[in-house]
């Protein structure tokens, strides 16, 4: 778990950080702080993997809490003004947002950030063995069988991969994925769905079971379905 606080004078920011934050499985967020001299303290006595710093704060701004920070953990500068950035890059920061923070800009910063802490991020590395992919995710590498795989759903710049026990959270798109998936087993349904044939418990009025899940089948999707299936 990627262990993320956010500092930042200004409460409404740090609520809808801290909601994007909650979204992502492989991220927590375990504080939030409206001065750069609690967060300073925090900092000093637990592991914090990723900073969310407000430029501009009373009392300590953001850069000089940076300057007064030994070991800094990973920084993501946040401000309204962009002549702010500059400065930030000299104290070699992840990534600069500007306020107000969106979700499509959010997600480039995370990119940015598992970029930096796993080298190429939680991506699907391949496997010569035709039976298995190794995920990399959590800052961990997981062996995942494709015959545990039940279905996949893309999240945006995510993908989640689903089994019986638990599920996954991957930075890869449903191409990249796809193309790993043996494709005798498994199938895609619509754009956001790839299913494992072998596991699809029954097809009502055009939705797909599977482990109670329901999932609609997209029409362009539709006819390879209908000639991949084995019917009587």
């Amino acid at each position: 778990m990627i262990k993320t606080i956010i500092v930042d004078d200004d409460e409404l920011c740090i609520s809808v950080i801290e909601d994007m934050i909650d979204q992502l499985e492989e991220f927590s967020c375990v504080g939030t702080f409206q001065n750069a001299l609690d967060a300073y303290t925090f900092i000093n006595n637990n592991q914090v993997d990723v900073l969310f710093l407000d430029v501009e704060m009373p009392k300590m701004g953001g850069i000089e809490l940076l300057k007064n920070l030994e070991n800094p953990p990973l920084v993501v500068m946040i401000t309204s003004h962009d002549e702010f950035a500059l400065e930030s890059y000299e104290y070699n920061v992840t990534d600069f947002l500007k306020k107000p923070v969106e979700w499509a800009r959010f997600i480039k910063t995370i990119k940015k950030i598992n970029n930096k802490l796993f080298g190429l991020g939680a991506k699907l590395v391949e496997n010569d063995d035709s039976e298995h992919v190794f995920i990399k995710t959590d800052s961990k590498l997981v062996q995942l069988k494709f015959k545990e795989i039940l279905w996949v759903e893309a999240l945006g710049n995510y993908v989640r991969v689903y089994t019986e026990e638990e599920k996954h959270t991957v930075l890869t798109t449903m191409k990249e994925l796809q193309a790993k998936l043996p494709n005798k087993d498994f199938l895609r349904v619509q754009r956001s769905f790839i299913v494992r044939l072998d596991q699809i418990k029954s097809i009502e009025d055009n939705y797909i079971i599977i482990h109670d899940k329901e999932i609609h089948i997209g029409k362009s999707y539709k006819d390879e379905l209908t000639n991949r299936l084995n019917l009587l």
